[in-house]
C-alpha cells in the first residue's frame, strides 16, 4: 500500500508514533516558567492548493491564514510567522503581491513576517511556519474531552465548500461569500485566545480538514465519541443556491478551508464560553462505543480533505 492509498492522517499517525509525540495542531516547548512556545508549519503547493481563480494577494494571503488557524488551535497569541518559498520564473509584481497578501493576514491576526528563504522551485511551493506563546496554565489541547462535555463551533460550516463547489461549476460570480470564505478565510486567532482565558474549554482544534475528519480525530485522541445534531449544524442561509451541488448538510460535514474552530465544553461552564465568542453547540460528547453519529441514527463517515 503507498502513502497515497493509505491518506495524510494514517501517514502523519505512524511518524508521531515514531516520534513520542502528541497528535497536536502545533508542537509545545517548554521555555519559561509561565509560558509555552507553540510551534507549527504548513506546506502549500500550487497544482494541489490554489484554484486557477486566485490571484497572487489570496495565495499570500491563504498560505498565512493556513497557518496561523494551527496557532489559533491551541490558544496562543501569535509572535511571528516565517516563510520559505520555492519559486517558479515568475513575474516579480506576482511575488510582490503574493508576499503583501501573507503580510495582510499577519496583520490581521496581530503578528508579522519575521523572515523566511527562498529558492528556485519548478512548482510555486510554499512552506509557512508560526510561532505563537501562551501561559501554561490556559493552553488547549485536542486531549481533554470528557463524556457530557458539549461539542462547540466557530463561524459557518461547509462554506468554503461551497466556494469549491461554485468555482467547479463555473458558477462563482453566483456565491461571492462563499468563494471570498474559501480564498480569504479568517483564522480564528482573537476567539482561541478569549476561549483559553475562558478556562471554560475542554478540548479544541481547528477544522480546516472538514467537521467529520476533525471529530475523527478528537475521538481517537480522546477514547470517546461524539453525537452530533443535523439541525444545529451553522450553515449559511442560501449556501448552494441552485448551484447543483451536495446539500448544506453534506458540505458542513465533509468539506473542508472553513478553518474554523471545533472544541468541547464543559457544561457548566457554557457561560464563561459563550461571553469569549459567538459559538454554536452541535452536539455532545459520547462513550467511545457511541460511535461519532448524527443524530444518534446514522453514522458520520470518516472523509474529508486531504491533502494526501
Amino acid at each position: 500500500m503507498t502513502i497515497y492509498e493509505l491518506g495524510e492522517t494514517a501517514v502523519v499517525r505512524a511518524i508521531i508514533r515514531n516520534l513520542d509525540i502528541e497528535f497536536e495542531d502545533c508542537a509545545v516547548i517548554d521555555l519559561a516558567d509561565a509560558e509555552y512556545l507553540v510551534a507549527t508549519t504548513d506546506m502549500f503547493h500550487r497544482t494541489t492548493d490554489f484554484p486557477e481563480e486566485m490571484s497572487a494577494w489570496q495565495i499570500g494571503w491563504m498560505c498565512a491564514a493556513g497557518t496561523l488557524s494551527d496557532i489559533a488551535a491551541m490558544g496562543a497569541h501569535p509572535c511571528g510567522l516565517l516563510v520559505s518559498i520555492g519559486l517558479p520564473d515568475l513575474p516579480p509584481a506576482f511575488v510582490e503581491s503574493m508576499i503583501d497578501g501573507m503580510s495582510a493576514c499577519a496583520r490581521e491576526c496581530g503578528t508579522a513576517i519575521i523572515g523566511g528563504d527562498t529558492d528556485s522551485h519548478q512548482e510555486l511551493t510554499i512552506s509557512g511556519t508560526a510561532l505563537g506563546r501562551m501561559r501554561k496554565d490556559q493552553i488547549l489541547r485536542r486531549r481533554g474531552a470528557q463524556v457530557g462535555d458539549l461539542v462547540c463551533v466557530t463561524g459557518y460550516l461547509g462554506t468554503a465548500g461551497a466556494g469549491m463547489r461554485a468555482l467547479e461549476s463555473g458558477r462563482a460570480a453566483d456565491d461571492p461569500v462563499a468563494v471570498k470564505k474559501l480564498f480569504e478565510p479568517i483564522p480564528r486567532i482573537a476567539e482561541g485566545i478569549r476561549l483559553a482565558e475562558s478556562k471554560a474549554v475542554t478540548s479544541m482544534m481547528d477544522n480546516s480538514d472538514g467537521l467529520s475528519i476533525s471529530l475523527y480525530q478528537l475521538a481517537e485522541v480522546n477514547g470517546c465519541g461524539f453525537t452530533i445534531q443535523a439541525d444545529s449544524l451553522p450553515v449559511l442561509s442560501g449556501m448552494d443556491r441552485d448551484l447543483g451541488v451536495s446539500p448544506d448538510l453534506e458540505l458542513a460535514l465533509y468539506s473542508g478551508g472553513d478553518f474554523e474552530l471545533l472544541f468541547t465544553v464543559a457544561p457548566e461552564r457554557l457561560d464563561d464560553a459563550m461571553d469569549a465568542c459567538e459559538l454554536t453547540i452541535i452536539g455532545e460528547v459520547t462513550p467511545v462505543a457511541g460511535g461519532i453519529t448524527l443524530d444518534k441514527t446514522r453514522e458520520i463517515e470518516r472523509k474529508g480533505y486531504r491533502s494526501l
